[in-house]
């Protein structure tokens, strides 16, 4: 019996996957607890070429947050932390990770919201760092968040 045949070309579908977890190790074997809050798919984000009404842009930080805040629940409280936030795109399109800035603050903003961090100033967090990730169906922002002990500055971050 012979195999089906191979679709190629334009007519093929799109192969997205999600796997169960990520293969990157984001913090290069780093020590400290570690902790992955993935933001719902599909989310509208905001960009930092976007020009929207302030009213617009509120409501978009507003869901934004209240995900962050739902994700993190599991997160327990940190003095000191790095995140690195990363976005997984729907499709291959090439993109600057920084645009995403203001979306990426409003998570981090859900994390105080929920008590993880007591605030997002440079005392207690290094980032958010902006990455590009794998491509997944429904596009989302994960913020993989790691612990830092007392003695680690920012400076020993960049070697």
């Amino acid at each position: 019996m012979k195999d089906a045949p191979r679709v190629t070309g334009p007519s093929a579908p799109r192969q997205l996957h999600n796997p169960p977890a990520e293969t990157t190790d984001w913090f290069d074997g780093r020590p400290g607890r570690r902790f992955r809050v993935a933001m719902p798919p599909r989310l509208l984000l905001l960009n930092s070429n976007q020009r929207l009404h302030h009213h617009r842009r509120a409501d978009i930080t507003r869901v934004l947050r209240r995900a962050a805040w739902a994700a993190s629940r599991d997160v327990p409280h940190l003095e000191r932390a790095h995140i690195i936030g990363v976005l997984h795109p729907e499709d291959r399109q090439r993109r600057d990770p920084a645009n995403w800035y203001p979306s990426f603050k409003a998570c981090v903003d859900g994390l105080v919201d929920q008590g993880v961090l007591d605030d997002d100033d440079h005392t207690r967090v290094v980032g958010p760092d902006m990455r590009i990730g794998h491509v997944v169906s429904g596009s989302r922002l994960v913020l993989h968040i790691r612990e830092l002990a007392a003695a680690e500055t920012p400076a020993e971050l960049r070697k």
